[in-house]
């Protein structure tokens, strides 16, 4: 082990977690990766030492926390797929509230305090106001949020009773990919816009969906704030040597602070990959608002974070990059 902190990342081999464990190593921190690999990749867990593992195991949680010097964690590990949310609840309670809780346990057993929280936008539900800030009234409108909400209000009663130190990164819509290619967008299912409108320049006979043509918006198309995933990681760095400098912690949301239509999405990877891109446009889908966008100022202010790829074009440019490698 070297010479910063040594960090568990859980859910490392996920999309946002490789992001992360690569630039944690950049910066010379020691990384172990726990993920159970149900939806995270062996291949992106690049970055320090790796663990087949799973938060809903208490007893292998508390070796991993013997058996290494693990000063702080992040926490990537959950479900995030908000219609799967609605029909099988009990999945993400287990996962995304239940097993958090033996991790924290595990945390508290081993003397480690200081944790970076993945939550999310969805904890807002409908916004009122847009941009959105961190005191907007919290009112999911699906499980998974709520679960998110819950996990949020867990942690602050740590924080109040145990002394426990976390930060809550409430993210809008991550997008693009490292910069070198050596990790990116892959799920699966894929649901995000973007890798299924870079999939349809790859593979014309798969047109990108339009869900909803009617909103309250310029172009008619949802408005979403896009937020480039080294840009996420580079915010969680700075989260975590916020509390390794013993500051308390806080809830911030993570966006770009702008909004892109679905149509502008699909216009600008046209001009990004040089495709002609299909598209059919169907009906609403249930539960979705006209605008997400987020206010960053919070972070930007207290920890003074600057993201450095805030042009649509750039995240586009990144993640068609990984899309389209050979």
């Amino acid at each position: 082990m070297g010479s910063k902190a040594c960090v568990l990342v859980v859910g490392g081999a996920g999309y946002i977690g490789s992001h992360a464990c690569k630039e944690l190593h950049r910066r010379g921190y020691d990384v172990v990766v726990l993920d159970n690999l149900v939806y995270g990749h062996r291949e992106f867990a690049k970055w320090g030492e790796f663990v087949l593992g799973d938060i809903a195991d208490p007893l292998q949680l508390k070796l991993v926390f013997k058996t290494y010097p693990i000063k702080a964690v992040m926490h990537f590990a959950a479900f995030a797929y908000v219609g799967e949310s609605v029909t099988d609840p009990q999945k993400y309670y287990l996962n995304n509230v239940a097993y958090t809780l033996n991790l924290l346990q595990a945390m508290r057993g081993a003397g480690v305090d200081k944790l970076i929280f993945s939550s999310t936008c969805a904890t807002y539900g409908n916004p009122q106001v847009i941009p959105i800030p961190e005191d907007h009234p919290q009112a999911p409108i699906n499980p998974y949020g709520r679960g998110k909400l819950m996990v949020e209000n867990i942690m602050a009663d740590y924080a109040q009773a145990y002394g426990f130190k976390y930060v809550s990164l409430r993210y809008f819509n991550a997008a693009g990919a490292d910069p070198e290619a050596e990790v990116g967008e892959w799920h699966d299912p894929e649901t995000h816009l973007i890798p299924l409108v870079l999939r349809a320049a790859l593979e014309p006979d798969k047109p990108i969906k339009i869900f909803g043509t009617d909103y309250d918006t310029p172009d008619g198309t949802c408005i979403r704030d896009y937020i480039h995933v080294t840009d996420l990681a580079d915010a969680h760095i700075l989260a975590l040597e916020y509390l390794l400098a013993g500051e308390k912690g806080g809830v911030f949301n993570l966006g770009n602070g702008q909004g892109y239509s679905v149509r502008e999405i699909i216009e600008t990877t046209r001009q990004v990959t040089g495709r002609a891109i299909p598209v059919i446009e169907d009906k609403r889908r249930p539960g979705d608002p006209a605008r997400l966008v987020g206010s960053s100022a919070r972070i930007k202010s207290e920890f003074g974070w600057k993201p450095q790829n805030i042009e649509i074009e750039r995240i586009l440019s990144t993640a068609w990059k990984w899309h389209s490698r050979a």
